[in-house]
């Protein structure tokens, strides 16, 4: 257990999750520990997003428990988990196309004290400039590289303990996605913890602590992510070399 003196921040143990009679998780065991970047890796249809919507409360686990701060969130619904400090950034950005990035930002704030809202805002534009010169713009029209920085401040305005993030990079042009990572990289220095699903294992792996490679419902290796990077079946299967 990497960081085995503090207690992780997430533990899911032994989840299994069916759609119907489909079992698309079977039986995985996760933990991600307070300050770390930890990403999920594998193929598409592994199940990777499948994992993050029930740690999110957005999907139910058949069995299985989902610790967060040694407190059980189990199953508990997604409007539950998020003032418990666990935040998702779903895949596909999901951002409320209708409503200007300002009332997007806002209702990422929905379950903090009204009080509290306008520095959180005012803290997402400082780290966010675009979406500052983007305020009042309405969130359909900005382009895939700034409705996912949307999606990502409109998840951290919960102030989450931990930050799940699916497919952040899904769509966009090379140069967006070293800027998202960029970004990844300057929230975890700034002290957010990360629990992150990609495609682009390369990227991943070189911003993570450490690493669980998924395929078909299954967590099949897991370690270090540096020395995943250098493992050969990695590098074969995900890593295109």
């Amino acid at each position: 257990m990497s960081g085995a003196a503090n207690q992780p921040l997430l533990v899911v143990s032994d989840l299994h999750v069916y759609y119907g009679a489909i079992h698309a998780i079977k039986g995985i065991s996760l933990e991600v520990n307070e300050g770390e970047i930890v990403t999920l890796i594998g193929a598409n249809g592994a199940g990777k997003s499948t994992t993050l919507n029930t740690i999110a409360g957005l999907l139910k686990p058949r069995s299985g428990h989902v610790h967060l701060r040694g407190q059980e969130i189990t199953g508990l619904g997604a409007s539950r988990v998020v003032p418990q400090g666990l935040s998702l950034c779903p895949e596909g950005r999901r951002v409320f196309q209708q409503l200007t990035v300002r009332e997007n930002l806002e209702m990422g704030g929905y379950t903090r004290p009204a009080g509290e809202i306008d520095a959180s805002l005012q803290e997402m534009y400082q780290r966010f400039p675009r979406l500052k010169e983007r305020e009042k713009q309405i969130a359909g029209t900005l382009s895939g590289g700034e409705q996912q920085m949307l999606a990502m401040a409109r998840a951290l305005m919960s102030k989450p303990t931990i930050l799940m993030l699916d497919e952040p990079s899904m769509g966009l042009a090379p140069i967006l996605v070293e800027q998202i990572f960029s970004i990844i990289t300057e929230l975890h220095a700034s002290g957010v913890t990360i629990l992150l699903v990609e495609q682009n294992a390369q990227m991943a792996l070189s911003v993570a602590n450490r690493a669980y490679v998924m395929e078909t419902g299954s967590i099949t290796m897991q370690g270090e992510a540096i020395e995943l990077m250098h493992s050969e079946e990695v590098q074969k299967a995900y890593l295109g070399s």
